[in-house]
């Protein structure tokens, strides 16, 4: 199964066709035609080559290599059986037939080079291709691919170009194709847009011709393994302590909370991290449309909506898991976003015993995510007048967090706002916190504080009422936070 190459199949055409015109430009220094093909030690014995990751030629012709390899040892081994070996002996079987492919295409690499190329077979031919790097890099929250040659990810919210190139739109294609399959998903020109999960959590979304113009488009959004909690936020000033112990309260009191904010800027993460403070005797339901939460509660239901199938039949959406989910005997229902009809059935569950529900939603400020609330409601289709949807929202939510990534990457809570009831079909509001942008530093970064308001939330004589004490102090403006 894992039979060496002999010296005929090496020396023969057809297996990598004009590579050896192309890389040997390359080599520093040609390899002796009677050189062990097996040897390790013979490749490591070149003179040090220049580092692919700085020599943009260089790293062209890897990637051409490395995928022409990809090719030959796919037909060479049986895939399957060879992801069932341990990692060691996997990893030694590659590195024999890559050592060969090495030497009888003249690459000058050096031991360290040579394990790297290893690493990069490796990740081809079990993981995800070139991307495998970025989706095990920590710092790493976005990876975002416009077509085989333009690969940027995103560091501490800001943007940034990677060297990661494919070898072109098949080879992006050939990925695509390995993700989606994985979760029973489908994209090719007749569905050219999918919603997927890959097995770590991680949420993607794929576009491909003819709806991108330019080749796929890829976004893949990582999957936190360690969510942030409260303190961490606290501690990388996206919520001050005083802030962060209100909130928390909160939801220990069943204080039903909608998260508000625009892309990228933290609602899920804040939403892990105030789920953290949710009883453990509680039933908690999850509906999302790409599974993304990570509670830590024993007893958790978590439901995903499905797209339809090649015949446009078969869709389940948030609103019928909505629904669903009330037949469920849950003590609070946690929708990941809220952007359609589902949000009639959501404040209908707020207001018939699911106190401490909590949801998502995209808006720019904490009275925009009330526009957009009612304009949800409106979707549905009920026959309800402005006045009676605006009732509902008044009446199902009392804090609305508003989040917001300003333009120095940094994500915070800029206002924790209260509903307080409705007067002449107007929803009133109260903020309670807020940030106060002073200017901006000559690096870019964002300069501000956090600042009380001075009001003092109605919803403390229920935080009281529940054995939850809140200081006076914390509502005092001219404290500082």
């Amino acid at each position: 199964m894992f039979g060496r190459f002999t010296k005929r199949e090496i020396q023969s055409p057809e297996i990598v066709p004009e590579i050896v015109e192309q890389l040997e430009p390359v080599a520093a220094t040609p390899i002796a035609e009677h050189a062990a093909l097996d040897s390790l030690s013979n490749v490591a014995a070149l003179p040090p080559a220049e580092n692919s990751r700085t020599n943009p030629l260089l790293s062209s012709k890897l990637l051409d290599a490395k995928v022409r390899l990809h090719r030959r040892l796919i037909e060479e081994i049986n895939l399957s059986a060879l992801e069932k070996l341990p990692e060691e002996e996997m990893r030694k079987h590659i590195s024999g037939l890559v050592s060969q492919y090495v030497v009888a295409e003249r690459l000058a690499l050096n031991q360290q080079e040579l394990e790297d190329f290893v690493i990069e077979i490796l990740d081809e031919m079990t993981g995800l291709g070139p991307i495998e790097p970025l989706l095990k890099d920590p710092t790493v929250n976005d990876i975002l691919i416009n077509g085989h040659e333009c690969v940027y990810v995103e560091r501490a919210g800001l943007l940034e170009p990677t060297l990661v190139r494919f070898k072109d739109e098949p080879h992006l294609l050939r990925i695509v194709n390995k993700i989606v399959s994985a979760v029973g998903r489908r994209v090719d020109e007749s569905q050219p847009l999918c919603d997927a999960r890959l097995l770590d959590g991680s949420r993607i979304n794929i576009a491909v011709r003819p709806i991108a113009v330019d080749g796929p488009l890829v976004s893949i959004r990582k999957f936190s393994k360690k969510p942030f909690n409260l303190k961490k936020l606290v501690d990388m000033n996206a919520i001050r302590p005083q802030m962060a112990e209100l909130l928390a309260a909160a939801v220990k009191a069943r204080v039903t909370l909608i998260i508000s904010g625009g892309t990228g800027s933290g609602k899920t993460t804040m939403l892990n991290a105030l789920s953290a403070f949710i009883s453990e005797k509680e039933r908690l339901v999850t509906i999302e449309d790409a599974a993304e939460l990570q509670l830590q509660q024993p007893h958790v239901g978590r439901m995903e909506t499905r797209p339809p199938n090649i015949e446009g039949k078969g869709e389940i959406r948030q609103r019928e898991l909505v629904k669903n989910a009330l037949r469920m005997r849950p003590d609070r229902v946690i929708l990941g976003e809220c952007r359609g009809e589902e949000a009639f059935d959501m404040l209908q569950a707020m207001n018939t015993g699911h106190e401490g529900s909590m949801a998502t939603v995209h808006a720019n400020s904490p009275r925009d995510a009330i526009s957009r609330l009612e304009q949800m409601i409106g979707m549905a289709g009920m026959p309800m007048t402005v006045g009676s949807i605006r009732g509902q929202i008044a009446a199902a939510i009392r804090v609305i967090v508003q989040l917001q990534r300003l333009s120095d990457g940094r994500r915070r809570i800029t206002s924790i706002a209260e509903i307080t009831g409705l007067e002449s079909d107007i929803i009133q509001m109260q903020e309670i916190y807020k940030f106060v942008r002073t200017g901006t530093a000559s690096d870019g970064t964002v300069e501000g504080h956090f600042q009380a308001t001075g009001v003092r939330p109605r919803f403390l004589g229920d935080l009281v009422a529940k054995g939850i004490n809140i200081p006076g102090t914390y509502f005092d403006p001219s404290k500082p936070l």
